[in-house]
């Protein structure tokens, strides 16, 4: 373990170096934590990035297979050689894809969308039929780095306030879905899980 272990921290070294966004502990943790309570055992990944994420969840079921998909190709590339140092290639599997456009048949027990945040709706409306029915949707940054509690106004930059928009828009969406049931947890940077009804 300790081998793996020290592998996990230089992946972390690396998204801090390149500034690459990945996933907070408390929402890792609670994330895994998930997998192996629910007995996930069939995951969708829509954003990989460097595959810290899959790579987390795939540790903690030995049973658990994930497709994650990636858009970015440098990132994709790098998530395939760190999914290989860490012998989960088998497992995970990484598509160098944009998800909006792709369409899967295959059913999953939990979909976990951590990607371009203005294109959420659009994700969860193209991905909906492939959760199961007992299954979960989870979404990570709905707090946004703390910028939904500032008023849009107050935000400088044009385009955050954009994305910031886009968030709230997906809030509402969640909260209005006539098919999924949602609830919004304060962990990481805030994690909502969506069942349907």
């Amino acid at each position: 373990m300790g081998e793996v272990n020290e592998l996990i921290k230089e992946l972390k070294r690396y998204a801090q170096k390149e500034n690459i966004p990945i996933m907070l502990d408390e929402g890792i943790n609670y994330l895994t934590s998930f997998i192996v309570k629910h007995d996930i055992n069939s995951v969708l990944e829509i954003g990989t990035a460097i595959g810290y994420s899959a790579i987390m969840m795939a540790l903690v079921n030995p049973k658990l297979k994930i497709i994650t998909i990636e858009r970015d190709e440098t990132r994709y590339l790098e998530a395939v050689k760190n999914i290989k140092k860490f012998n989960l290639e088998e497992r995970v599997i990484p598509m160098f894809n944009d998800a909006l456009d792709l369409r899967l048949d295959d059913k999953f027990d939990l979909i976990f969308i951590d990607a371009a945040k203005g294109q959420n709706i659009k994700i969860f409306e193209n991905f909906a039929k492939n959760i199961n029915d007992d299954g979960y949707i989870i979404t990570d940054n709905m707090n946004f780095h703390g910028y939904l509690d500032i008023p849009e106004e107050e935000i400088a930059n044009k385009n955050l306030r954009s994305l910031v928009s886009k968030i709230k828009a997906y809030h509402e969406f969640l909260n209005n879905h006539e098919e999924f049931e949602t609830e919004f947890l304060d962990v990481g940077d805030g994690l909502s899980i969506s069942t349907k009804k």
